[in-house]
């Protein structure tokens, strides 16, 4: 019989159409404003007391505080109002100091039993939204000290390899680095042999008396290739670990010489993202120090509640890591974090461990931990006390154990706090070690780029153009009219499912998107009803015009859609930002316009006229 589907079909699109309602309410659930408290590291704990002494300050400041929930070693203060959170923020940071990390964030309110099947609200682009932004600025001059620092090591290497004795001399005030020799003979062969293996460097000599002196530096030429090399690291990195977080459509570029502007869209865990953008991640790792090894050559530090000398010498630092993984010892259950090293870090872990074995071997960790201090400004011809963001730098060793055997590209650190240390460790060094430190110099919430106004503008347009479509297809095709409206509503939800489901982030020019792909959907029911006429008017059966007018139709409306899609596809394989945020809804709108518009509506109407024989006209 004409116009009839089987029962399965008619379940299966009712599942399809249920699945989509459920995934798209979330969307109807708006975030609250909140304050998010997590610790400066991984291993720092939020206990009451610090829940206590935020809330304190909170009623202190008469800000009314919604709920408070912990997760995930992290504290978020539900707001009962958005104009509140930055005065919120301000003074739960100077009540919590500089241990803690105190962000703006949203928290969502989407209940526990969508949530529990992955059911979770779309992502809004910076444009609809906003978000956070930051500027970093790369510690140029570190990443230069840090390459002479292992090229001088290299270089002390080279010089006992070829039986040239030295002694260390204190660094110039230029920051060359100076070594003292007793003839100038070898003076002159050290020379020879730095320059030939050492390009890059500026060698000098001169006599001081009995000494006969080496300096050498980098070039100012050299120093700014590294200062660029350091930055474009850091970019890259950067990136890395935003993907990790797995924030959507993020802005990450380079700013001036040594900037680097983050936006994230949305206000998602920014203290998450502060923390793990911020870390340098950078390792070194160094031999135990000889018993008679002189003061000049090692440095201290503590490690679990004794003091262990290190040489100063480096081995390789993070730069050479290429993967990392964190699981546990099978034998001794403790977290360890699995190093990959390139094939220069390899060779160089091979020369250094096969003639010590039986030595310890170090894994310093560095980082930058922010601080607050107070300065003394002149504002407007007066004197006040201001506070200022700064940084300290954290050297600490986290492991320390003895080399059993020669070490290649691939070994273990262990002797690591927690699992969270050693998950935060791997994140760090996976997503790519910055070749330099990197300073927050500005921290800021920004609204939505193009205004709430714009926005309601925008939105308001779309809902005019949708409200004369559907009303434009009531007038003109009456039942057959209505029933595409229904499919035009089921459409707008699968689509807002889909987005939800994938992860898409919602941006202006995702709205547009929207706006034609249901266009498009509509315009595939006027190819299917204009064709049902065509039929009716050539003297077709009515049941037999309108199976002839889906079939006939549904080739032109498949080449449309196809041929649309490819184009969408393109633009987001080539387009960035907004051209991708227009191609995703459109790719995506594109899938389920052709499911409603021949599916949907084509089941709306068999249900209606489907297998009625004494039909013999159609309300089209």
């Amino acid at each position: 019989m004409l116009n009839r589907y089987p029962l399965w079909k008619y379940l299966l699109i009712a599942m399809i159409v249920a699945l989509g309602f459920v995934y798209a309410l979330p969307n109807l659930y708006p975030d609250d404003p909140a304050i998010q408290i997590s610790g400066a590291s991984s291993s720092e704990t939020i206990t009451a007391g610090v829940q206590a002494k935020a809330q304190k300050a909170l009623d202190a400041a008469n800000i009314e505080a919604k709920a408070s929930d912990t997760e995930n070693n992290a504290l978020l203060i539900r707001l009962k109002h958005a104009d509140q959170q930055q005065l919120a923020k301000s003074v739960i940071k100077d009540a919590l100091g500089d241990d803690y990390i105190v962000a703006i964030n949203l928290a969502p309110t989407t209940p526990d039993w969508l949530t529990s099947i992955g059911a979770y609200p779309m992502k809004l682009g910076l444009d609809l939204s906003g978000g956070v932004h930051f500027q970093l600025e790369v510690d140029t001059d570190r990443a230069v000290k840090t390459k002479l620092d292992i090229s001088n090591t290299e270089i002390r290497a080279l010089l006992r390899k070829e039986r040239l004795r030295y002694r260390t001399m204190p660094d110039r005030t230029d920051g060359a680095r100076q070594l003292a020799f007793l003839d100038e003979a070898t003076r002159d062969k050290a020379e020879r042999r730095i320059k030939r293996e050492f390009p890059d460097l500026l060698v000098e000599t001169e006599d001081l008396g009995e000494r006969y002196v080496v300096s050498y530096r980098y070039s100012e030429q050299y120093i700014r290739e590294l200062e660029d090399y350091a930055v474009k690291q850091n970019l890259t990195t950067v990136r890395n670990r935003v993907n990790e977080l797995g924030v959507s459509e993020p802005l990450v570029q380079r700013q001036g010489r040594n900037n680097i502007v983050v936006e994230l869209p949305g206000v998602q865990d920014t203290a998450e993202a502060k923390r793990i953008l911020g870390k340098t991640a950078n390792l070194e790792f160094r031999l135990e120090a000889l018993a008679n090894a002189s003061r000049s050559n090692t440095e201290s530090f503590d490690y679990r509640g004794r003091s262990v000398n290190l040489e100063r010498d480096i081995i390789i630092t993070g730069e050479r890591v290429s993967s990392a993984q964190s699981n546990f010892d099978t034998e001794s259950g403790q977290p360890q974090v699995n190093i990959s090293l390139d094939s220069t870090g390899g060779k160089k872990m091979n020369n250094a461990t096969r003639n010590n074995i039986g030595r310890s071997m170090a894994v310093i960790f560095i980082e930058q931990k922010p601080v607050t201090r107070t300065e003394t400004r002149e504002v407007d011809g007066e004197k006040v006390k201001v506070k200022v963001p700064g940084f300290r730098e954290e050297r600490r060793v986290i492991s320390l154990a003895t080399v059993q055997s020669a070490l290649g590209n691939q070994f273990r650190i262990t002797g690591l706090d927690s699992s969270g240390e050693a998950s935060e460790l791997a994140l760090l060094l996976r997503a790519g070690s910055l070749a330099a430190p990197m300073y927050f110099v500005e921290e800021r919430t920004v609204g939505p780029s193009l205004g709430a106004e714009n926005i309601k503008m925008g939105v308001d347009s779309t809902l005019m153009g949708l409200g004369m479509v559907v009303m434009f297809m009531m007038v003109v095709y009456r039942v057959f009219g209505l029933l595409a409206n229904i499919a035009l509503a089921i459409n707008l939800m699968l689509l807002t499912a889909a987005m939800s489901i994938f992860g898409a982030t919602l941006t202006m020019p995702g709205i547009a998107g929207i706006v034609l792909t249901l266009g498009m959907a509509v315009d595939a029911n006027v190819l299917v009803f204009s064709r049902i006429r065509e039929e009716i008017k050539l003297g077709r059966p009515v049941q037999r015009a309108i199976h002839d007018g889906y079939d006939r139709a549904f080739v032109s409306i498949f080449d449309g859609n196809i041929t649309t899609l490819l184009v969408g596809l393109i633009l987001f394989a080539v387009g960035t930002g907004p051209i991708k945020g227009f191609a995703v809804t459109l790719s995506i709108g594109i899938v389920t316009s052709m499911f409603t518009a021949i599916m949907v509506t084509r089941s709306l109407v068999n249900l209606v006229y489907g297998g009625r024989r004494d039909l013999k006209k159609l309300s089209i």
